[in-house]
């Protein structure tokens, strides 16, 4: 069955909703659809009082270390977290409080070439059962192709089930942002959902463009359950007016209309 599971979206140290794709390294500012006026710790004891376990904290870039730990030693072992996890930090964050971390940029060299030896290093040092890797990707012709560096960089892996198949020995679970339509709340790359589902070797979560509850429902559909999926900028949590978060405690709850 699908469930949602939450997001805390860090960036200058602050929650907010952000169009996926509006992210450049000229010094321009990304496109916001939501600034919190609350912090990370107050997402997560949130979270944590309604049991939304499996959740991720994710640092869009520097400056956001502060406040992924506020929201980790609100609800240990309570949430994933990821955004610069390499094999320096990660027994840290571990040790912070996260359940899982979430590594997608450390696996490529700078050019998006892909290292499996780190995957294995990490593995090795932390455990497999304790990493998430993150195949944020962006659509191209016939397919996915992986994005690194939040999602600007594309790197030589395709999505498909035999790269989930190689991958899924070192790792716990999957997270796939699907960068094209994050932020937008247009809907969620549907055809991407049903190739997640047609694997379900490992869980997995979904995230790009729910709109409304008839997202999840078609996430659930899509996948046969077997992708669960988060949900940002629709949320009213996040200033969002397509689904409140009153919906998707019921939805967690089995409460399906």
């Amino acid at each position: 069955m699908t469930k949602f599971r939450p997001c805390i979206d860090l960036h200058d140290g602050k929650v907010k909703q952000i169009v996926g794709g509006s992210f450049r390294d000229d010094g321009s500012a990304p496109e916001e659809n939501f600034v919190s006026g609350q912090d990370a710790g107050w997402f997560a004891g949130k979270f944590r009082k309604d049991d939304l376990a499996g959740g991720h904290v994710i640092m869009l870039g520097p400056g956001n270390e502060e406040a992924a730990r506020r929201a980790l030693a609100e609800w240990p072992g309570g949430l994933q977290v990821g955004g610069g996890i390499t094999l320096v930090n990660a027994a840290a964050w571990l040790e912070a409080g996260a359940s899982h971390v979430i590594v997608t940029s450390w696996l490529f060299d700078e050019e998006g070439r892909f290292l499996p030896e780190r995957l294995r290093a990490l593995s090795r040092e932390i455990g497999a059962e304790r990493i998430v890797v993150d195949l944020s990707s962006r659509r191209r012709a016939g397919g996915w192709t992986v994005a690194m560096n939040r999602w600007q960089t594309l790197t030589d892996l395709e999505i498909t089930t035999q790269l989930l198949d190689r991958l899924g020995g070192d790792c716990a679970e999957f997270l796939v942002h699907a960068a094209d339509v994050e932020g937008k709340c247009e809907g969620i790359d549907a055809d991407l959902v049903e190739l997640l589902g047609s694997w379900g070797g490992r869980p997995m979560t979904y995230a790009g463009g729910v709109a409304n509850m008839r997202d999840l429902k078609l996430v659930e559909e899509g996948s046969g359950g077997r992708v669960d999926v988060t949900v940002g900028s629709a949320l009213d949590l996040f200033g969002g007016s397509g689904i409140t978060y009153k919906q998707l405690r019921a939805w967690n709850a089995g409460e399906r209309e």
